[in-house]
């Protein structure tokens, strides 16, 4: 790391700490030129991740999105904030994992729906019935089939 004050290209870490978000570290370094010391904050770099819509329109990933859908479909269930956190949490990991730079609004569709069915089966029901569009009971006879 160059040193801020000489221009000098050595440095050492004297102390490392994560910062209140867990996003970056803040690092204390000493100029190994000059003596002095001086702040550095470190970030992981994530690659933006498209949306391909339906309708093939193409969006920014939006983890709100997720989590806001997730909250209609537990409204009135006993799913604690909590838990809404972390499914959405899975799912963004999920999503940046698999280092596409693209995915479907159907395959986060169905990430959701796999997460629902582990929390909340009554969550699930509501999110898939919206997700997939259901006209008629025939859909929800054969959802409730396969639980």
């Amino acid at each position: 790391m160059k040193c801020i004050y000489c221009g000098h290209n050595d440095s050492k870490v004297v102390d490392s700490r994560s910062s209140a978000d867990s996003n970056q570290i803040r690092r204390r370094r000493e100029c190994l030129g000059c003596g002095k010391r001086f702040t550095t904050y470190e970030t992981v770099e994530l690659t933006p991740i498209l949306v391909v819509k339906t309708n093939k329109t193409i969006e920014p990933f939006n983890k709100e999105k997720i989590e806001l859908g997730i909250i209609k479909a537990c409204e009135k269930r006993p799913v604690s904030v909590a838990q809404i956190e972390q499914m959405t949490a899975d799912i963004e990991k999920q999503i940046q994992n698999s280092l596409n730079k693209e995915i479907t609004s159907k395959e986060i569709g169905e990430m959701v729906m796999n997460k629902l069915r582990e929390v909340d089966q009554v969550a699930y029901v509501r999110f898939a019935s919206v997700y997939r569009q259901f006209e008629d009971i025939t859909h929800f006879k054969k959802l409730f089939d396969e639980l």
